[in-house]
């Protein structure tokens, strides 16, 4: 029989050599060259699926934007229009002249002013809502999702029509209820501003309120837990702790906003009868409007409207490009 004998304390000390056994070698890089040959064998189909939409919006949108800056180094009047003279190429007299009308300048600022309040109205109240819809039980969400979803689907000729009557000097509530009796909202030029901005914020707070509130939502309920058993208040809690986090979509809020907001036109030219008395409301649309088919100027229209899709081109693309940032496919 075989006898058992203990290790020694040599044999203990020891450590035991243990051979590991290695499958096949992966190549380096192999997971980048599994994946080159179904991008390299599928490089046309994403293109070929978005064939279609690229021939709409080519057909909807380059061919005006052709036409648009085509016109705008053209002399294009009435009388080109009806075949009376025939149309002759100015080049960059058109914008020369725009340049150098002082009206332009005023109008291209009050846009810029305008713009950039109803931006931060709007990112406010916005913000301010979606903060609150964390904090009230489920019916009085629903209510207020459901509300600010009206105002976000009223078209905005309907919408600028009913604060017009809100606001009526004769017969709307508003006048009635602050005691300033038969007051013109629409007569002077910053309460005409001031009205056409809260028309703007109420039609526009709600794609703000909804983005932040998902965003709010995604943040994990530890976080704000130990800030408020820290100590910070509401205010501490917004500004240090889910602004940071939230700051990716407070940024994409803001440059969609400052595009929807550059751009207004219904609201002005319904709310004000075109632009206010002696043009004192007027921003870029309108002005170009008014330009081309008030005043004929069909060439000098081109060109505030030329100028206008610089500003807001150079506004998509830092948009576009915040987007790349953060990952997304374009």
């Amino acid at each position: 029989m075989s006898r058992l004998t203990a290790p020694s304390g040599a044999e203990l000390a020891e450590p035991r050599r243990v051979r590991v056994v290695r499958g096949p070698s992966r190549p380096r890089g192999g997971s980048r060259t599994s994946n080159a040959a179904p991008r390299a064998s599928g490089g046309w189909t994403p293109w070929l699926c978005l064939a279609p939409a690229l021939l709409v919006l080519g057909g909807l949108l380059v061919y005006p934007v052709y036409q648009l800056g085509l016109i705008s180094f053209l002399e294009y009047t009435q009388a080109q229009v009806s075949g009376g003279e025939p149309t002759r190429f100015r080049g960059l007299a058109n914008y020369t002249e725009l340049f150098a009308d002082d009206q332009f300048w005023q109008v291209l600022l009050a846009t810029v002013g305008f713009a950039a309040a109803c931006v931060v109205c709007t990112l406010a109240v916005g913000c301010a809502l979606a903060v609150l819809l964390t904090r009230v039980r489920a019916v009085p969400r629903l209510a207020l999702l459901l509300a600010a979803l009206g105002a976000w689907a009223t078209p905005t000729v309907t919408g600028s029509t009913v604060w017009l009557f809100l606001f009526d000097p004769d017969f709307g509530p508003v006048n009635r209820l602050l005691g300033i009796g038969d007051f013109s909202w629409t007569y002077g030029r910053y309460s005409a501003f001031l009205l056409v901005l809260l028309e703007v914020v109420w039609c526009s707070f709600p794609f703000v309120m909804v983005t932040v509130y998902a965003g709010i939502r995604a943040v994990p309920a530890e976080i704000l837990e130990a800030a408020a058993l820290d100590g910070a208040s509401q205010w501490r809690i917004w500004r240090s702790v889910l602004a940071p986090v939230l700051r990716p979509i407070l940024v994409i809020v803001t440059v969609q906003s400052v595009i929807w907001d550059f751009k207004v036109f219904t609201q002005i030219y319904v709310m004000t009868g075109g632009g206010g008395i002696a043009g004192q409301n007027l921003v870029l649309n309108v002005y170009a409007y008014q330009k081309a088919f008030a005043s004929s100027q069909y060439s000098l229209g081109s060109a505030i409207g030329v100028v206008t899709l610089l500003v807001l081109l150079a506004i998509t693309l830092g948009y576009l490009r915040l987007l790349r940032r953060q990952g997304e496919e374009l």
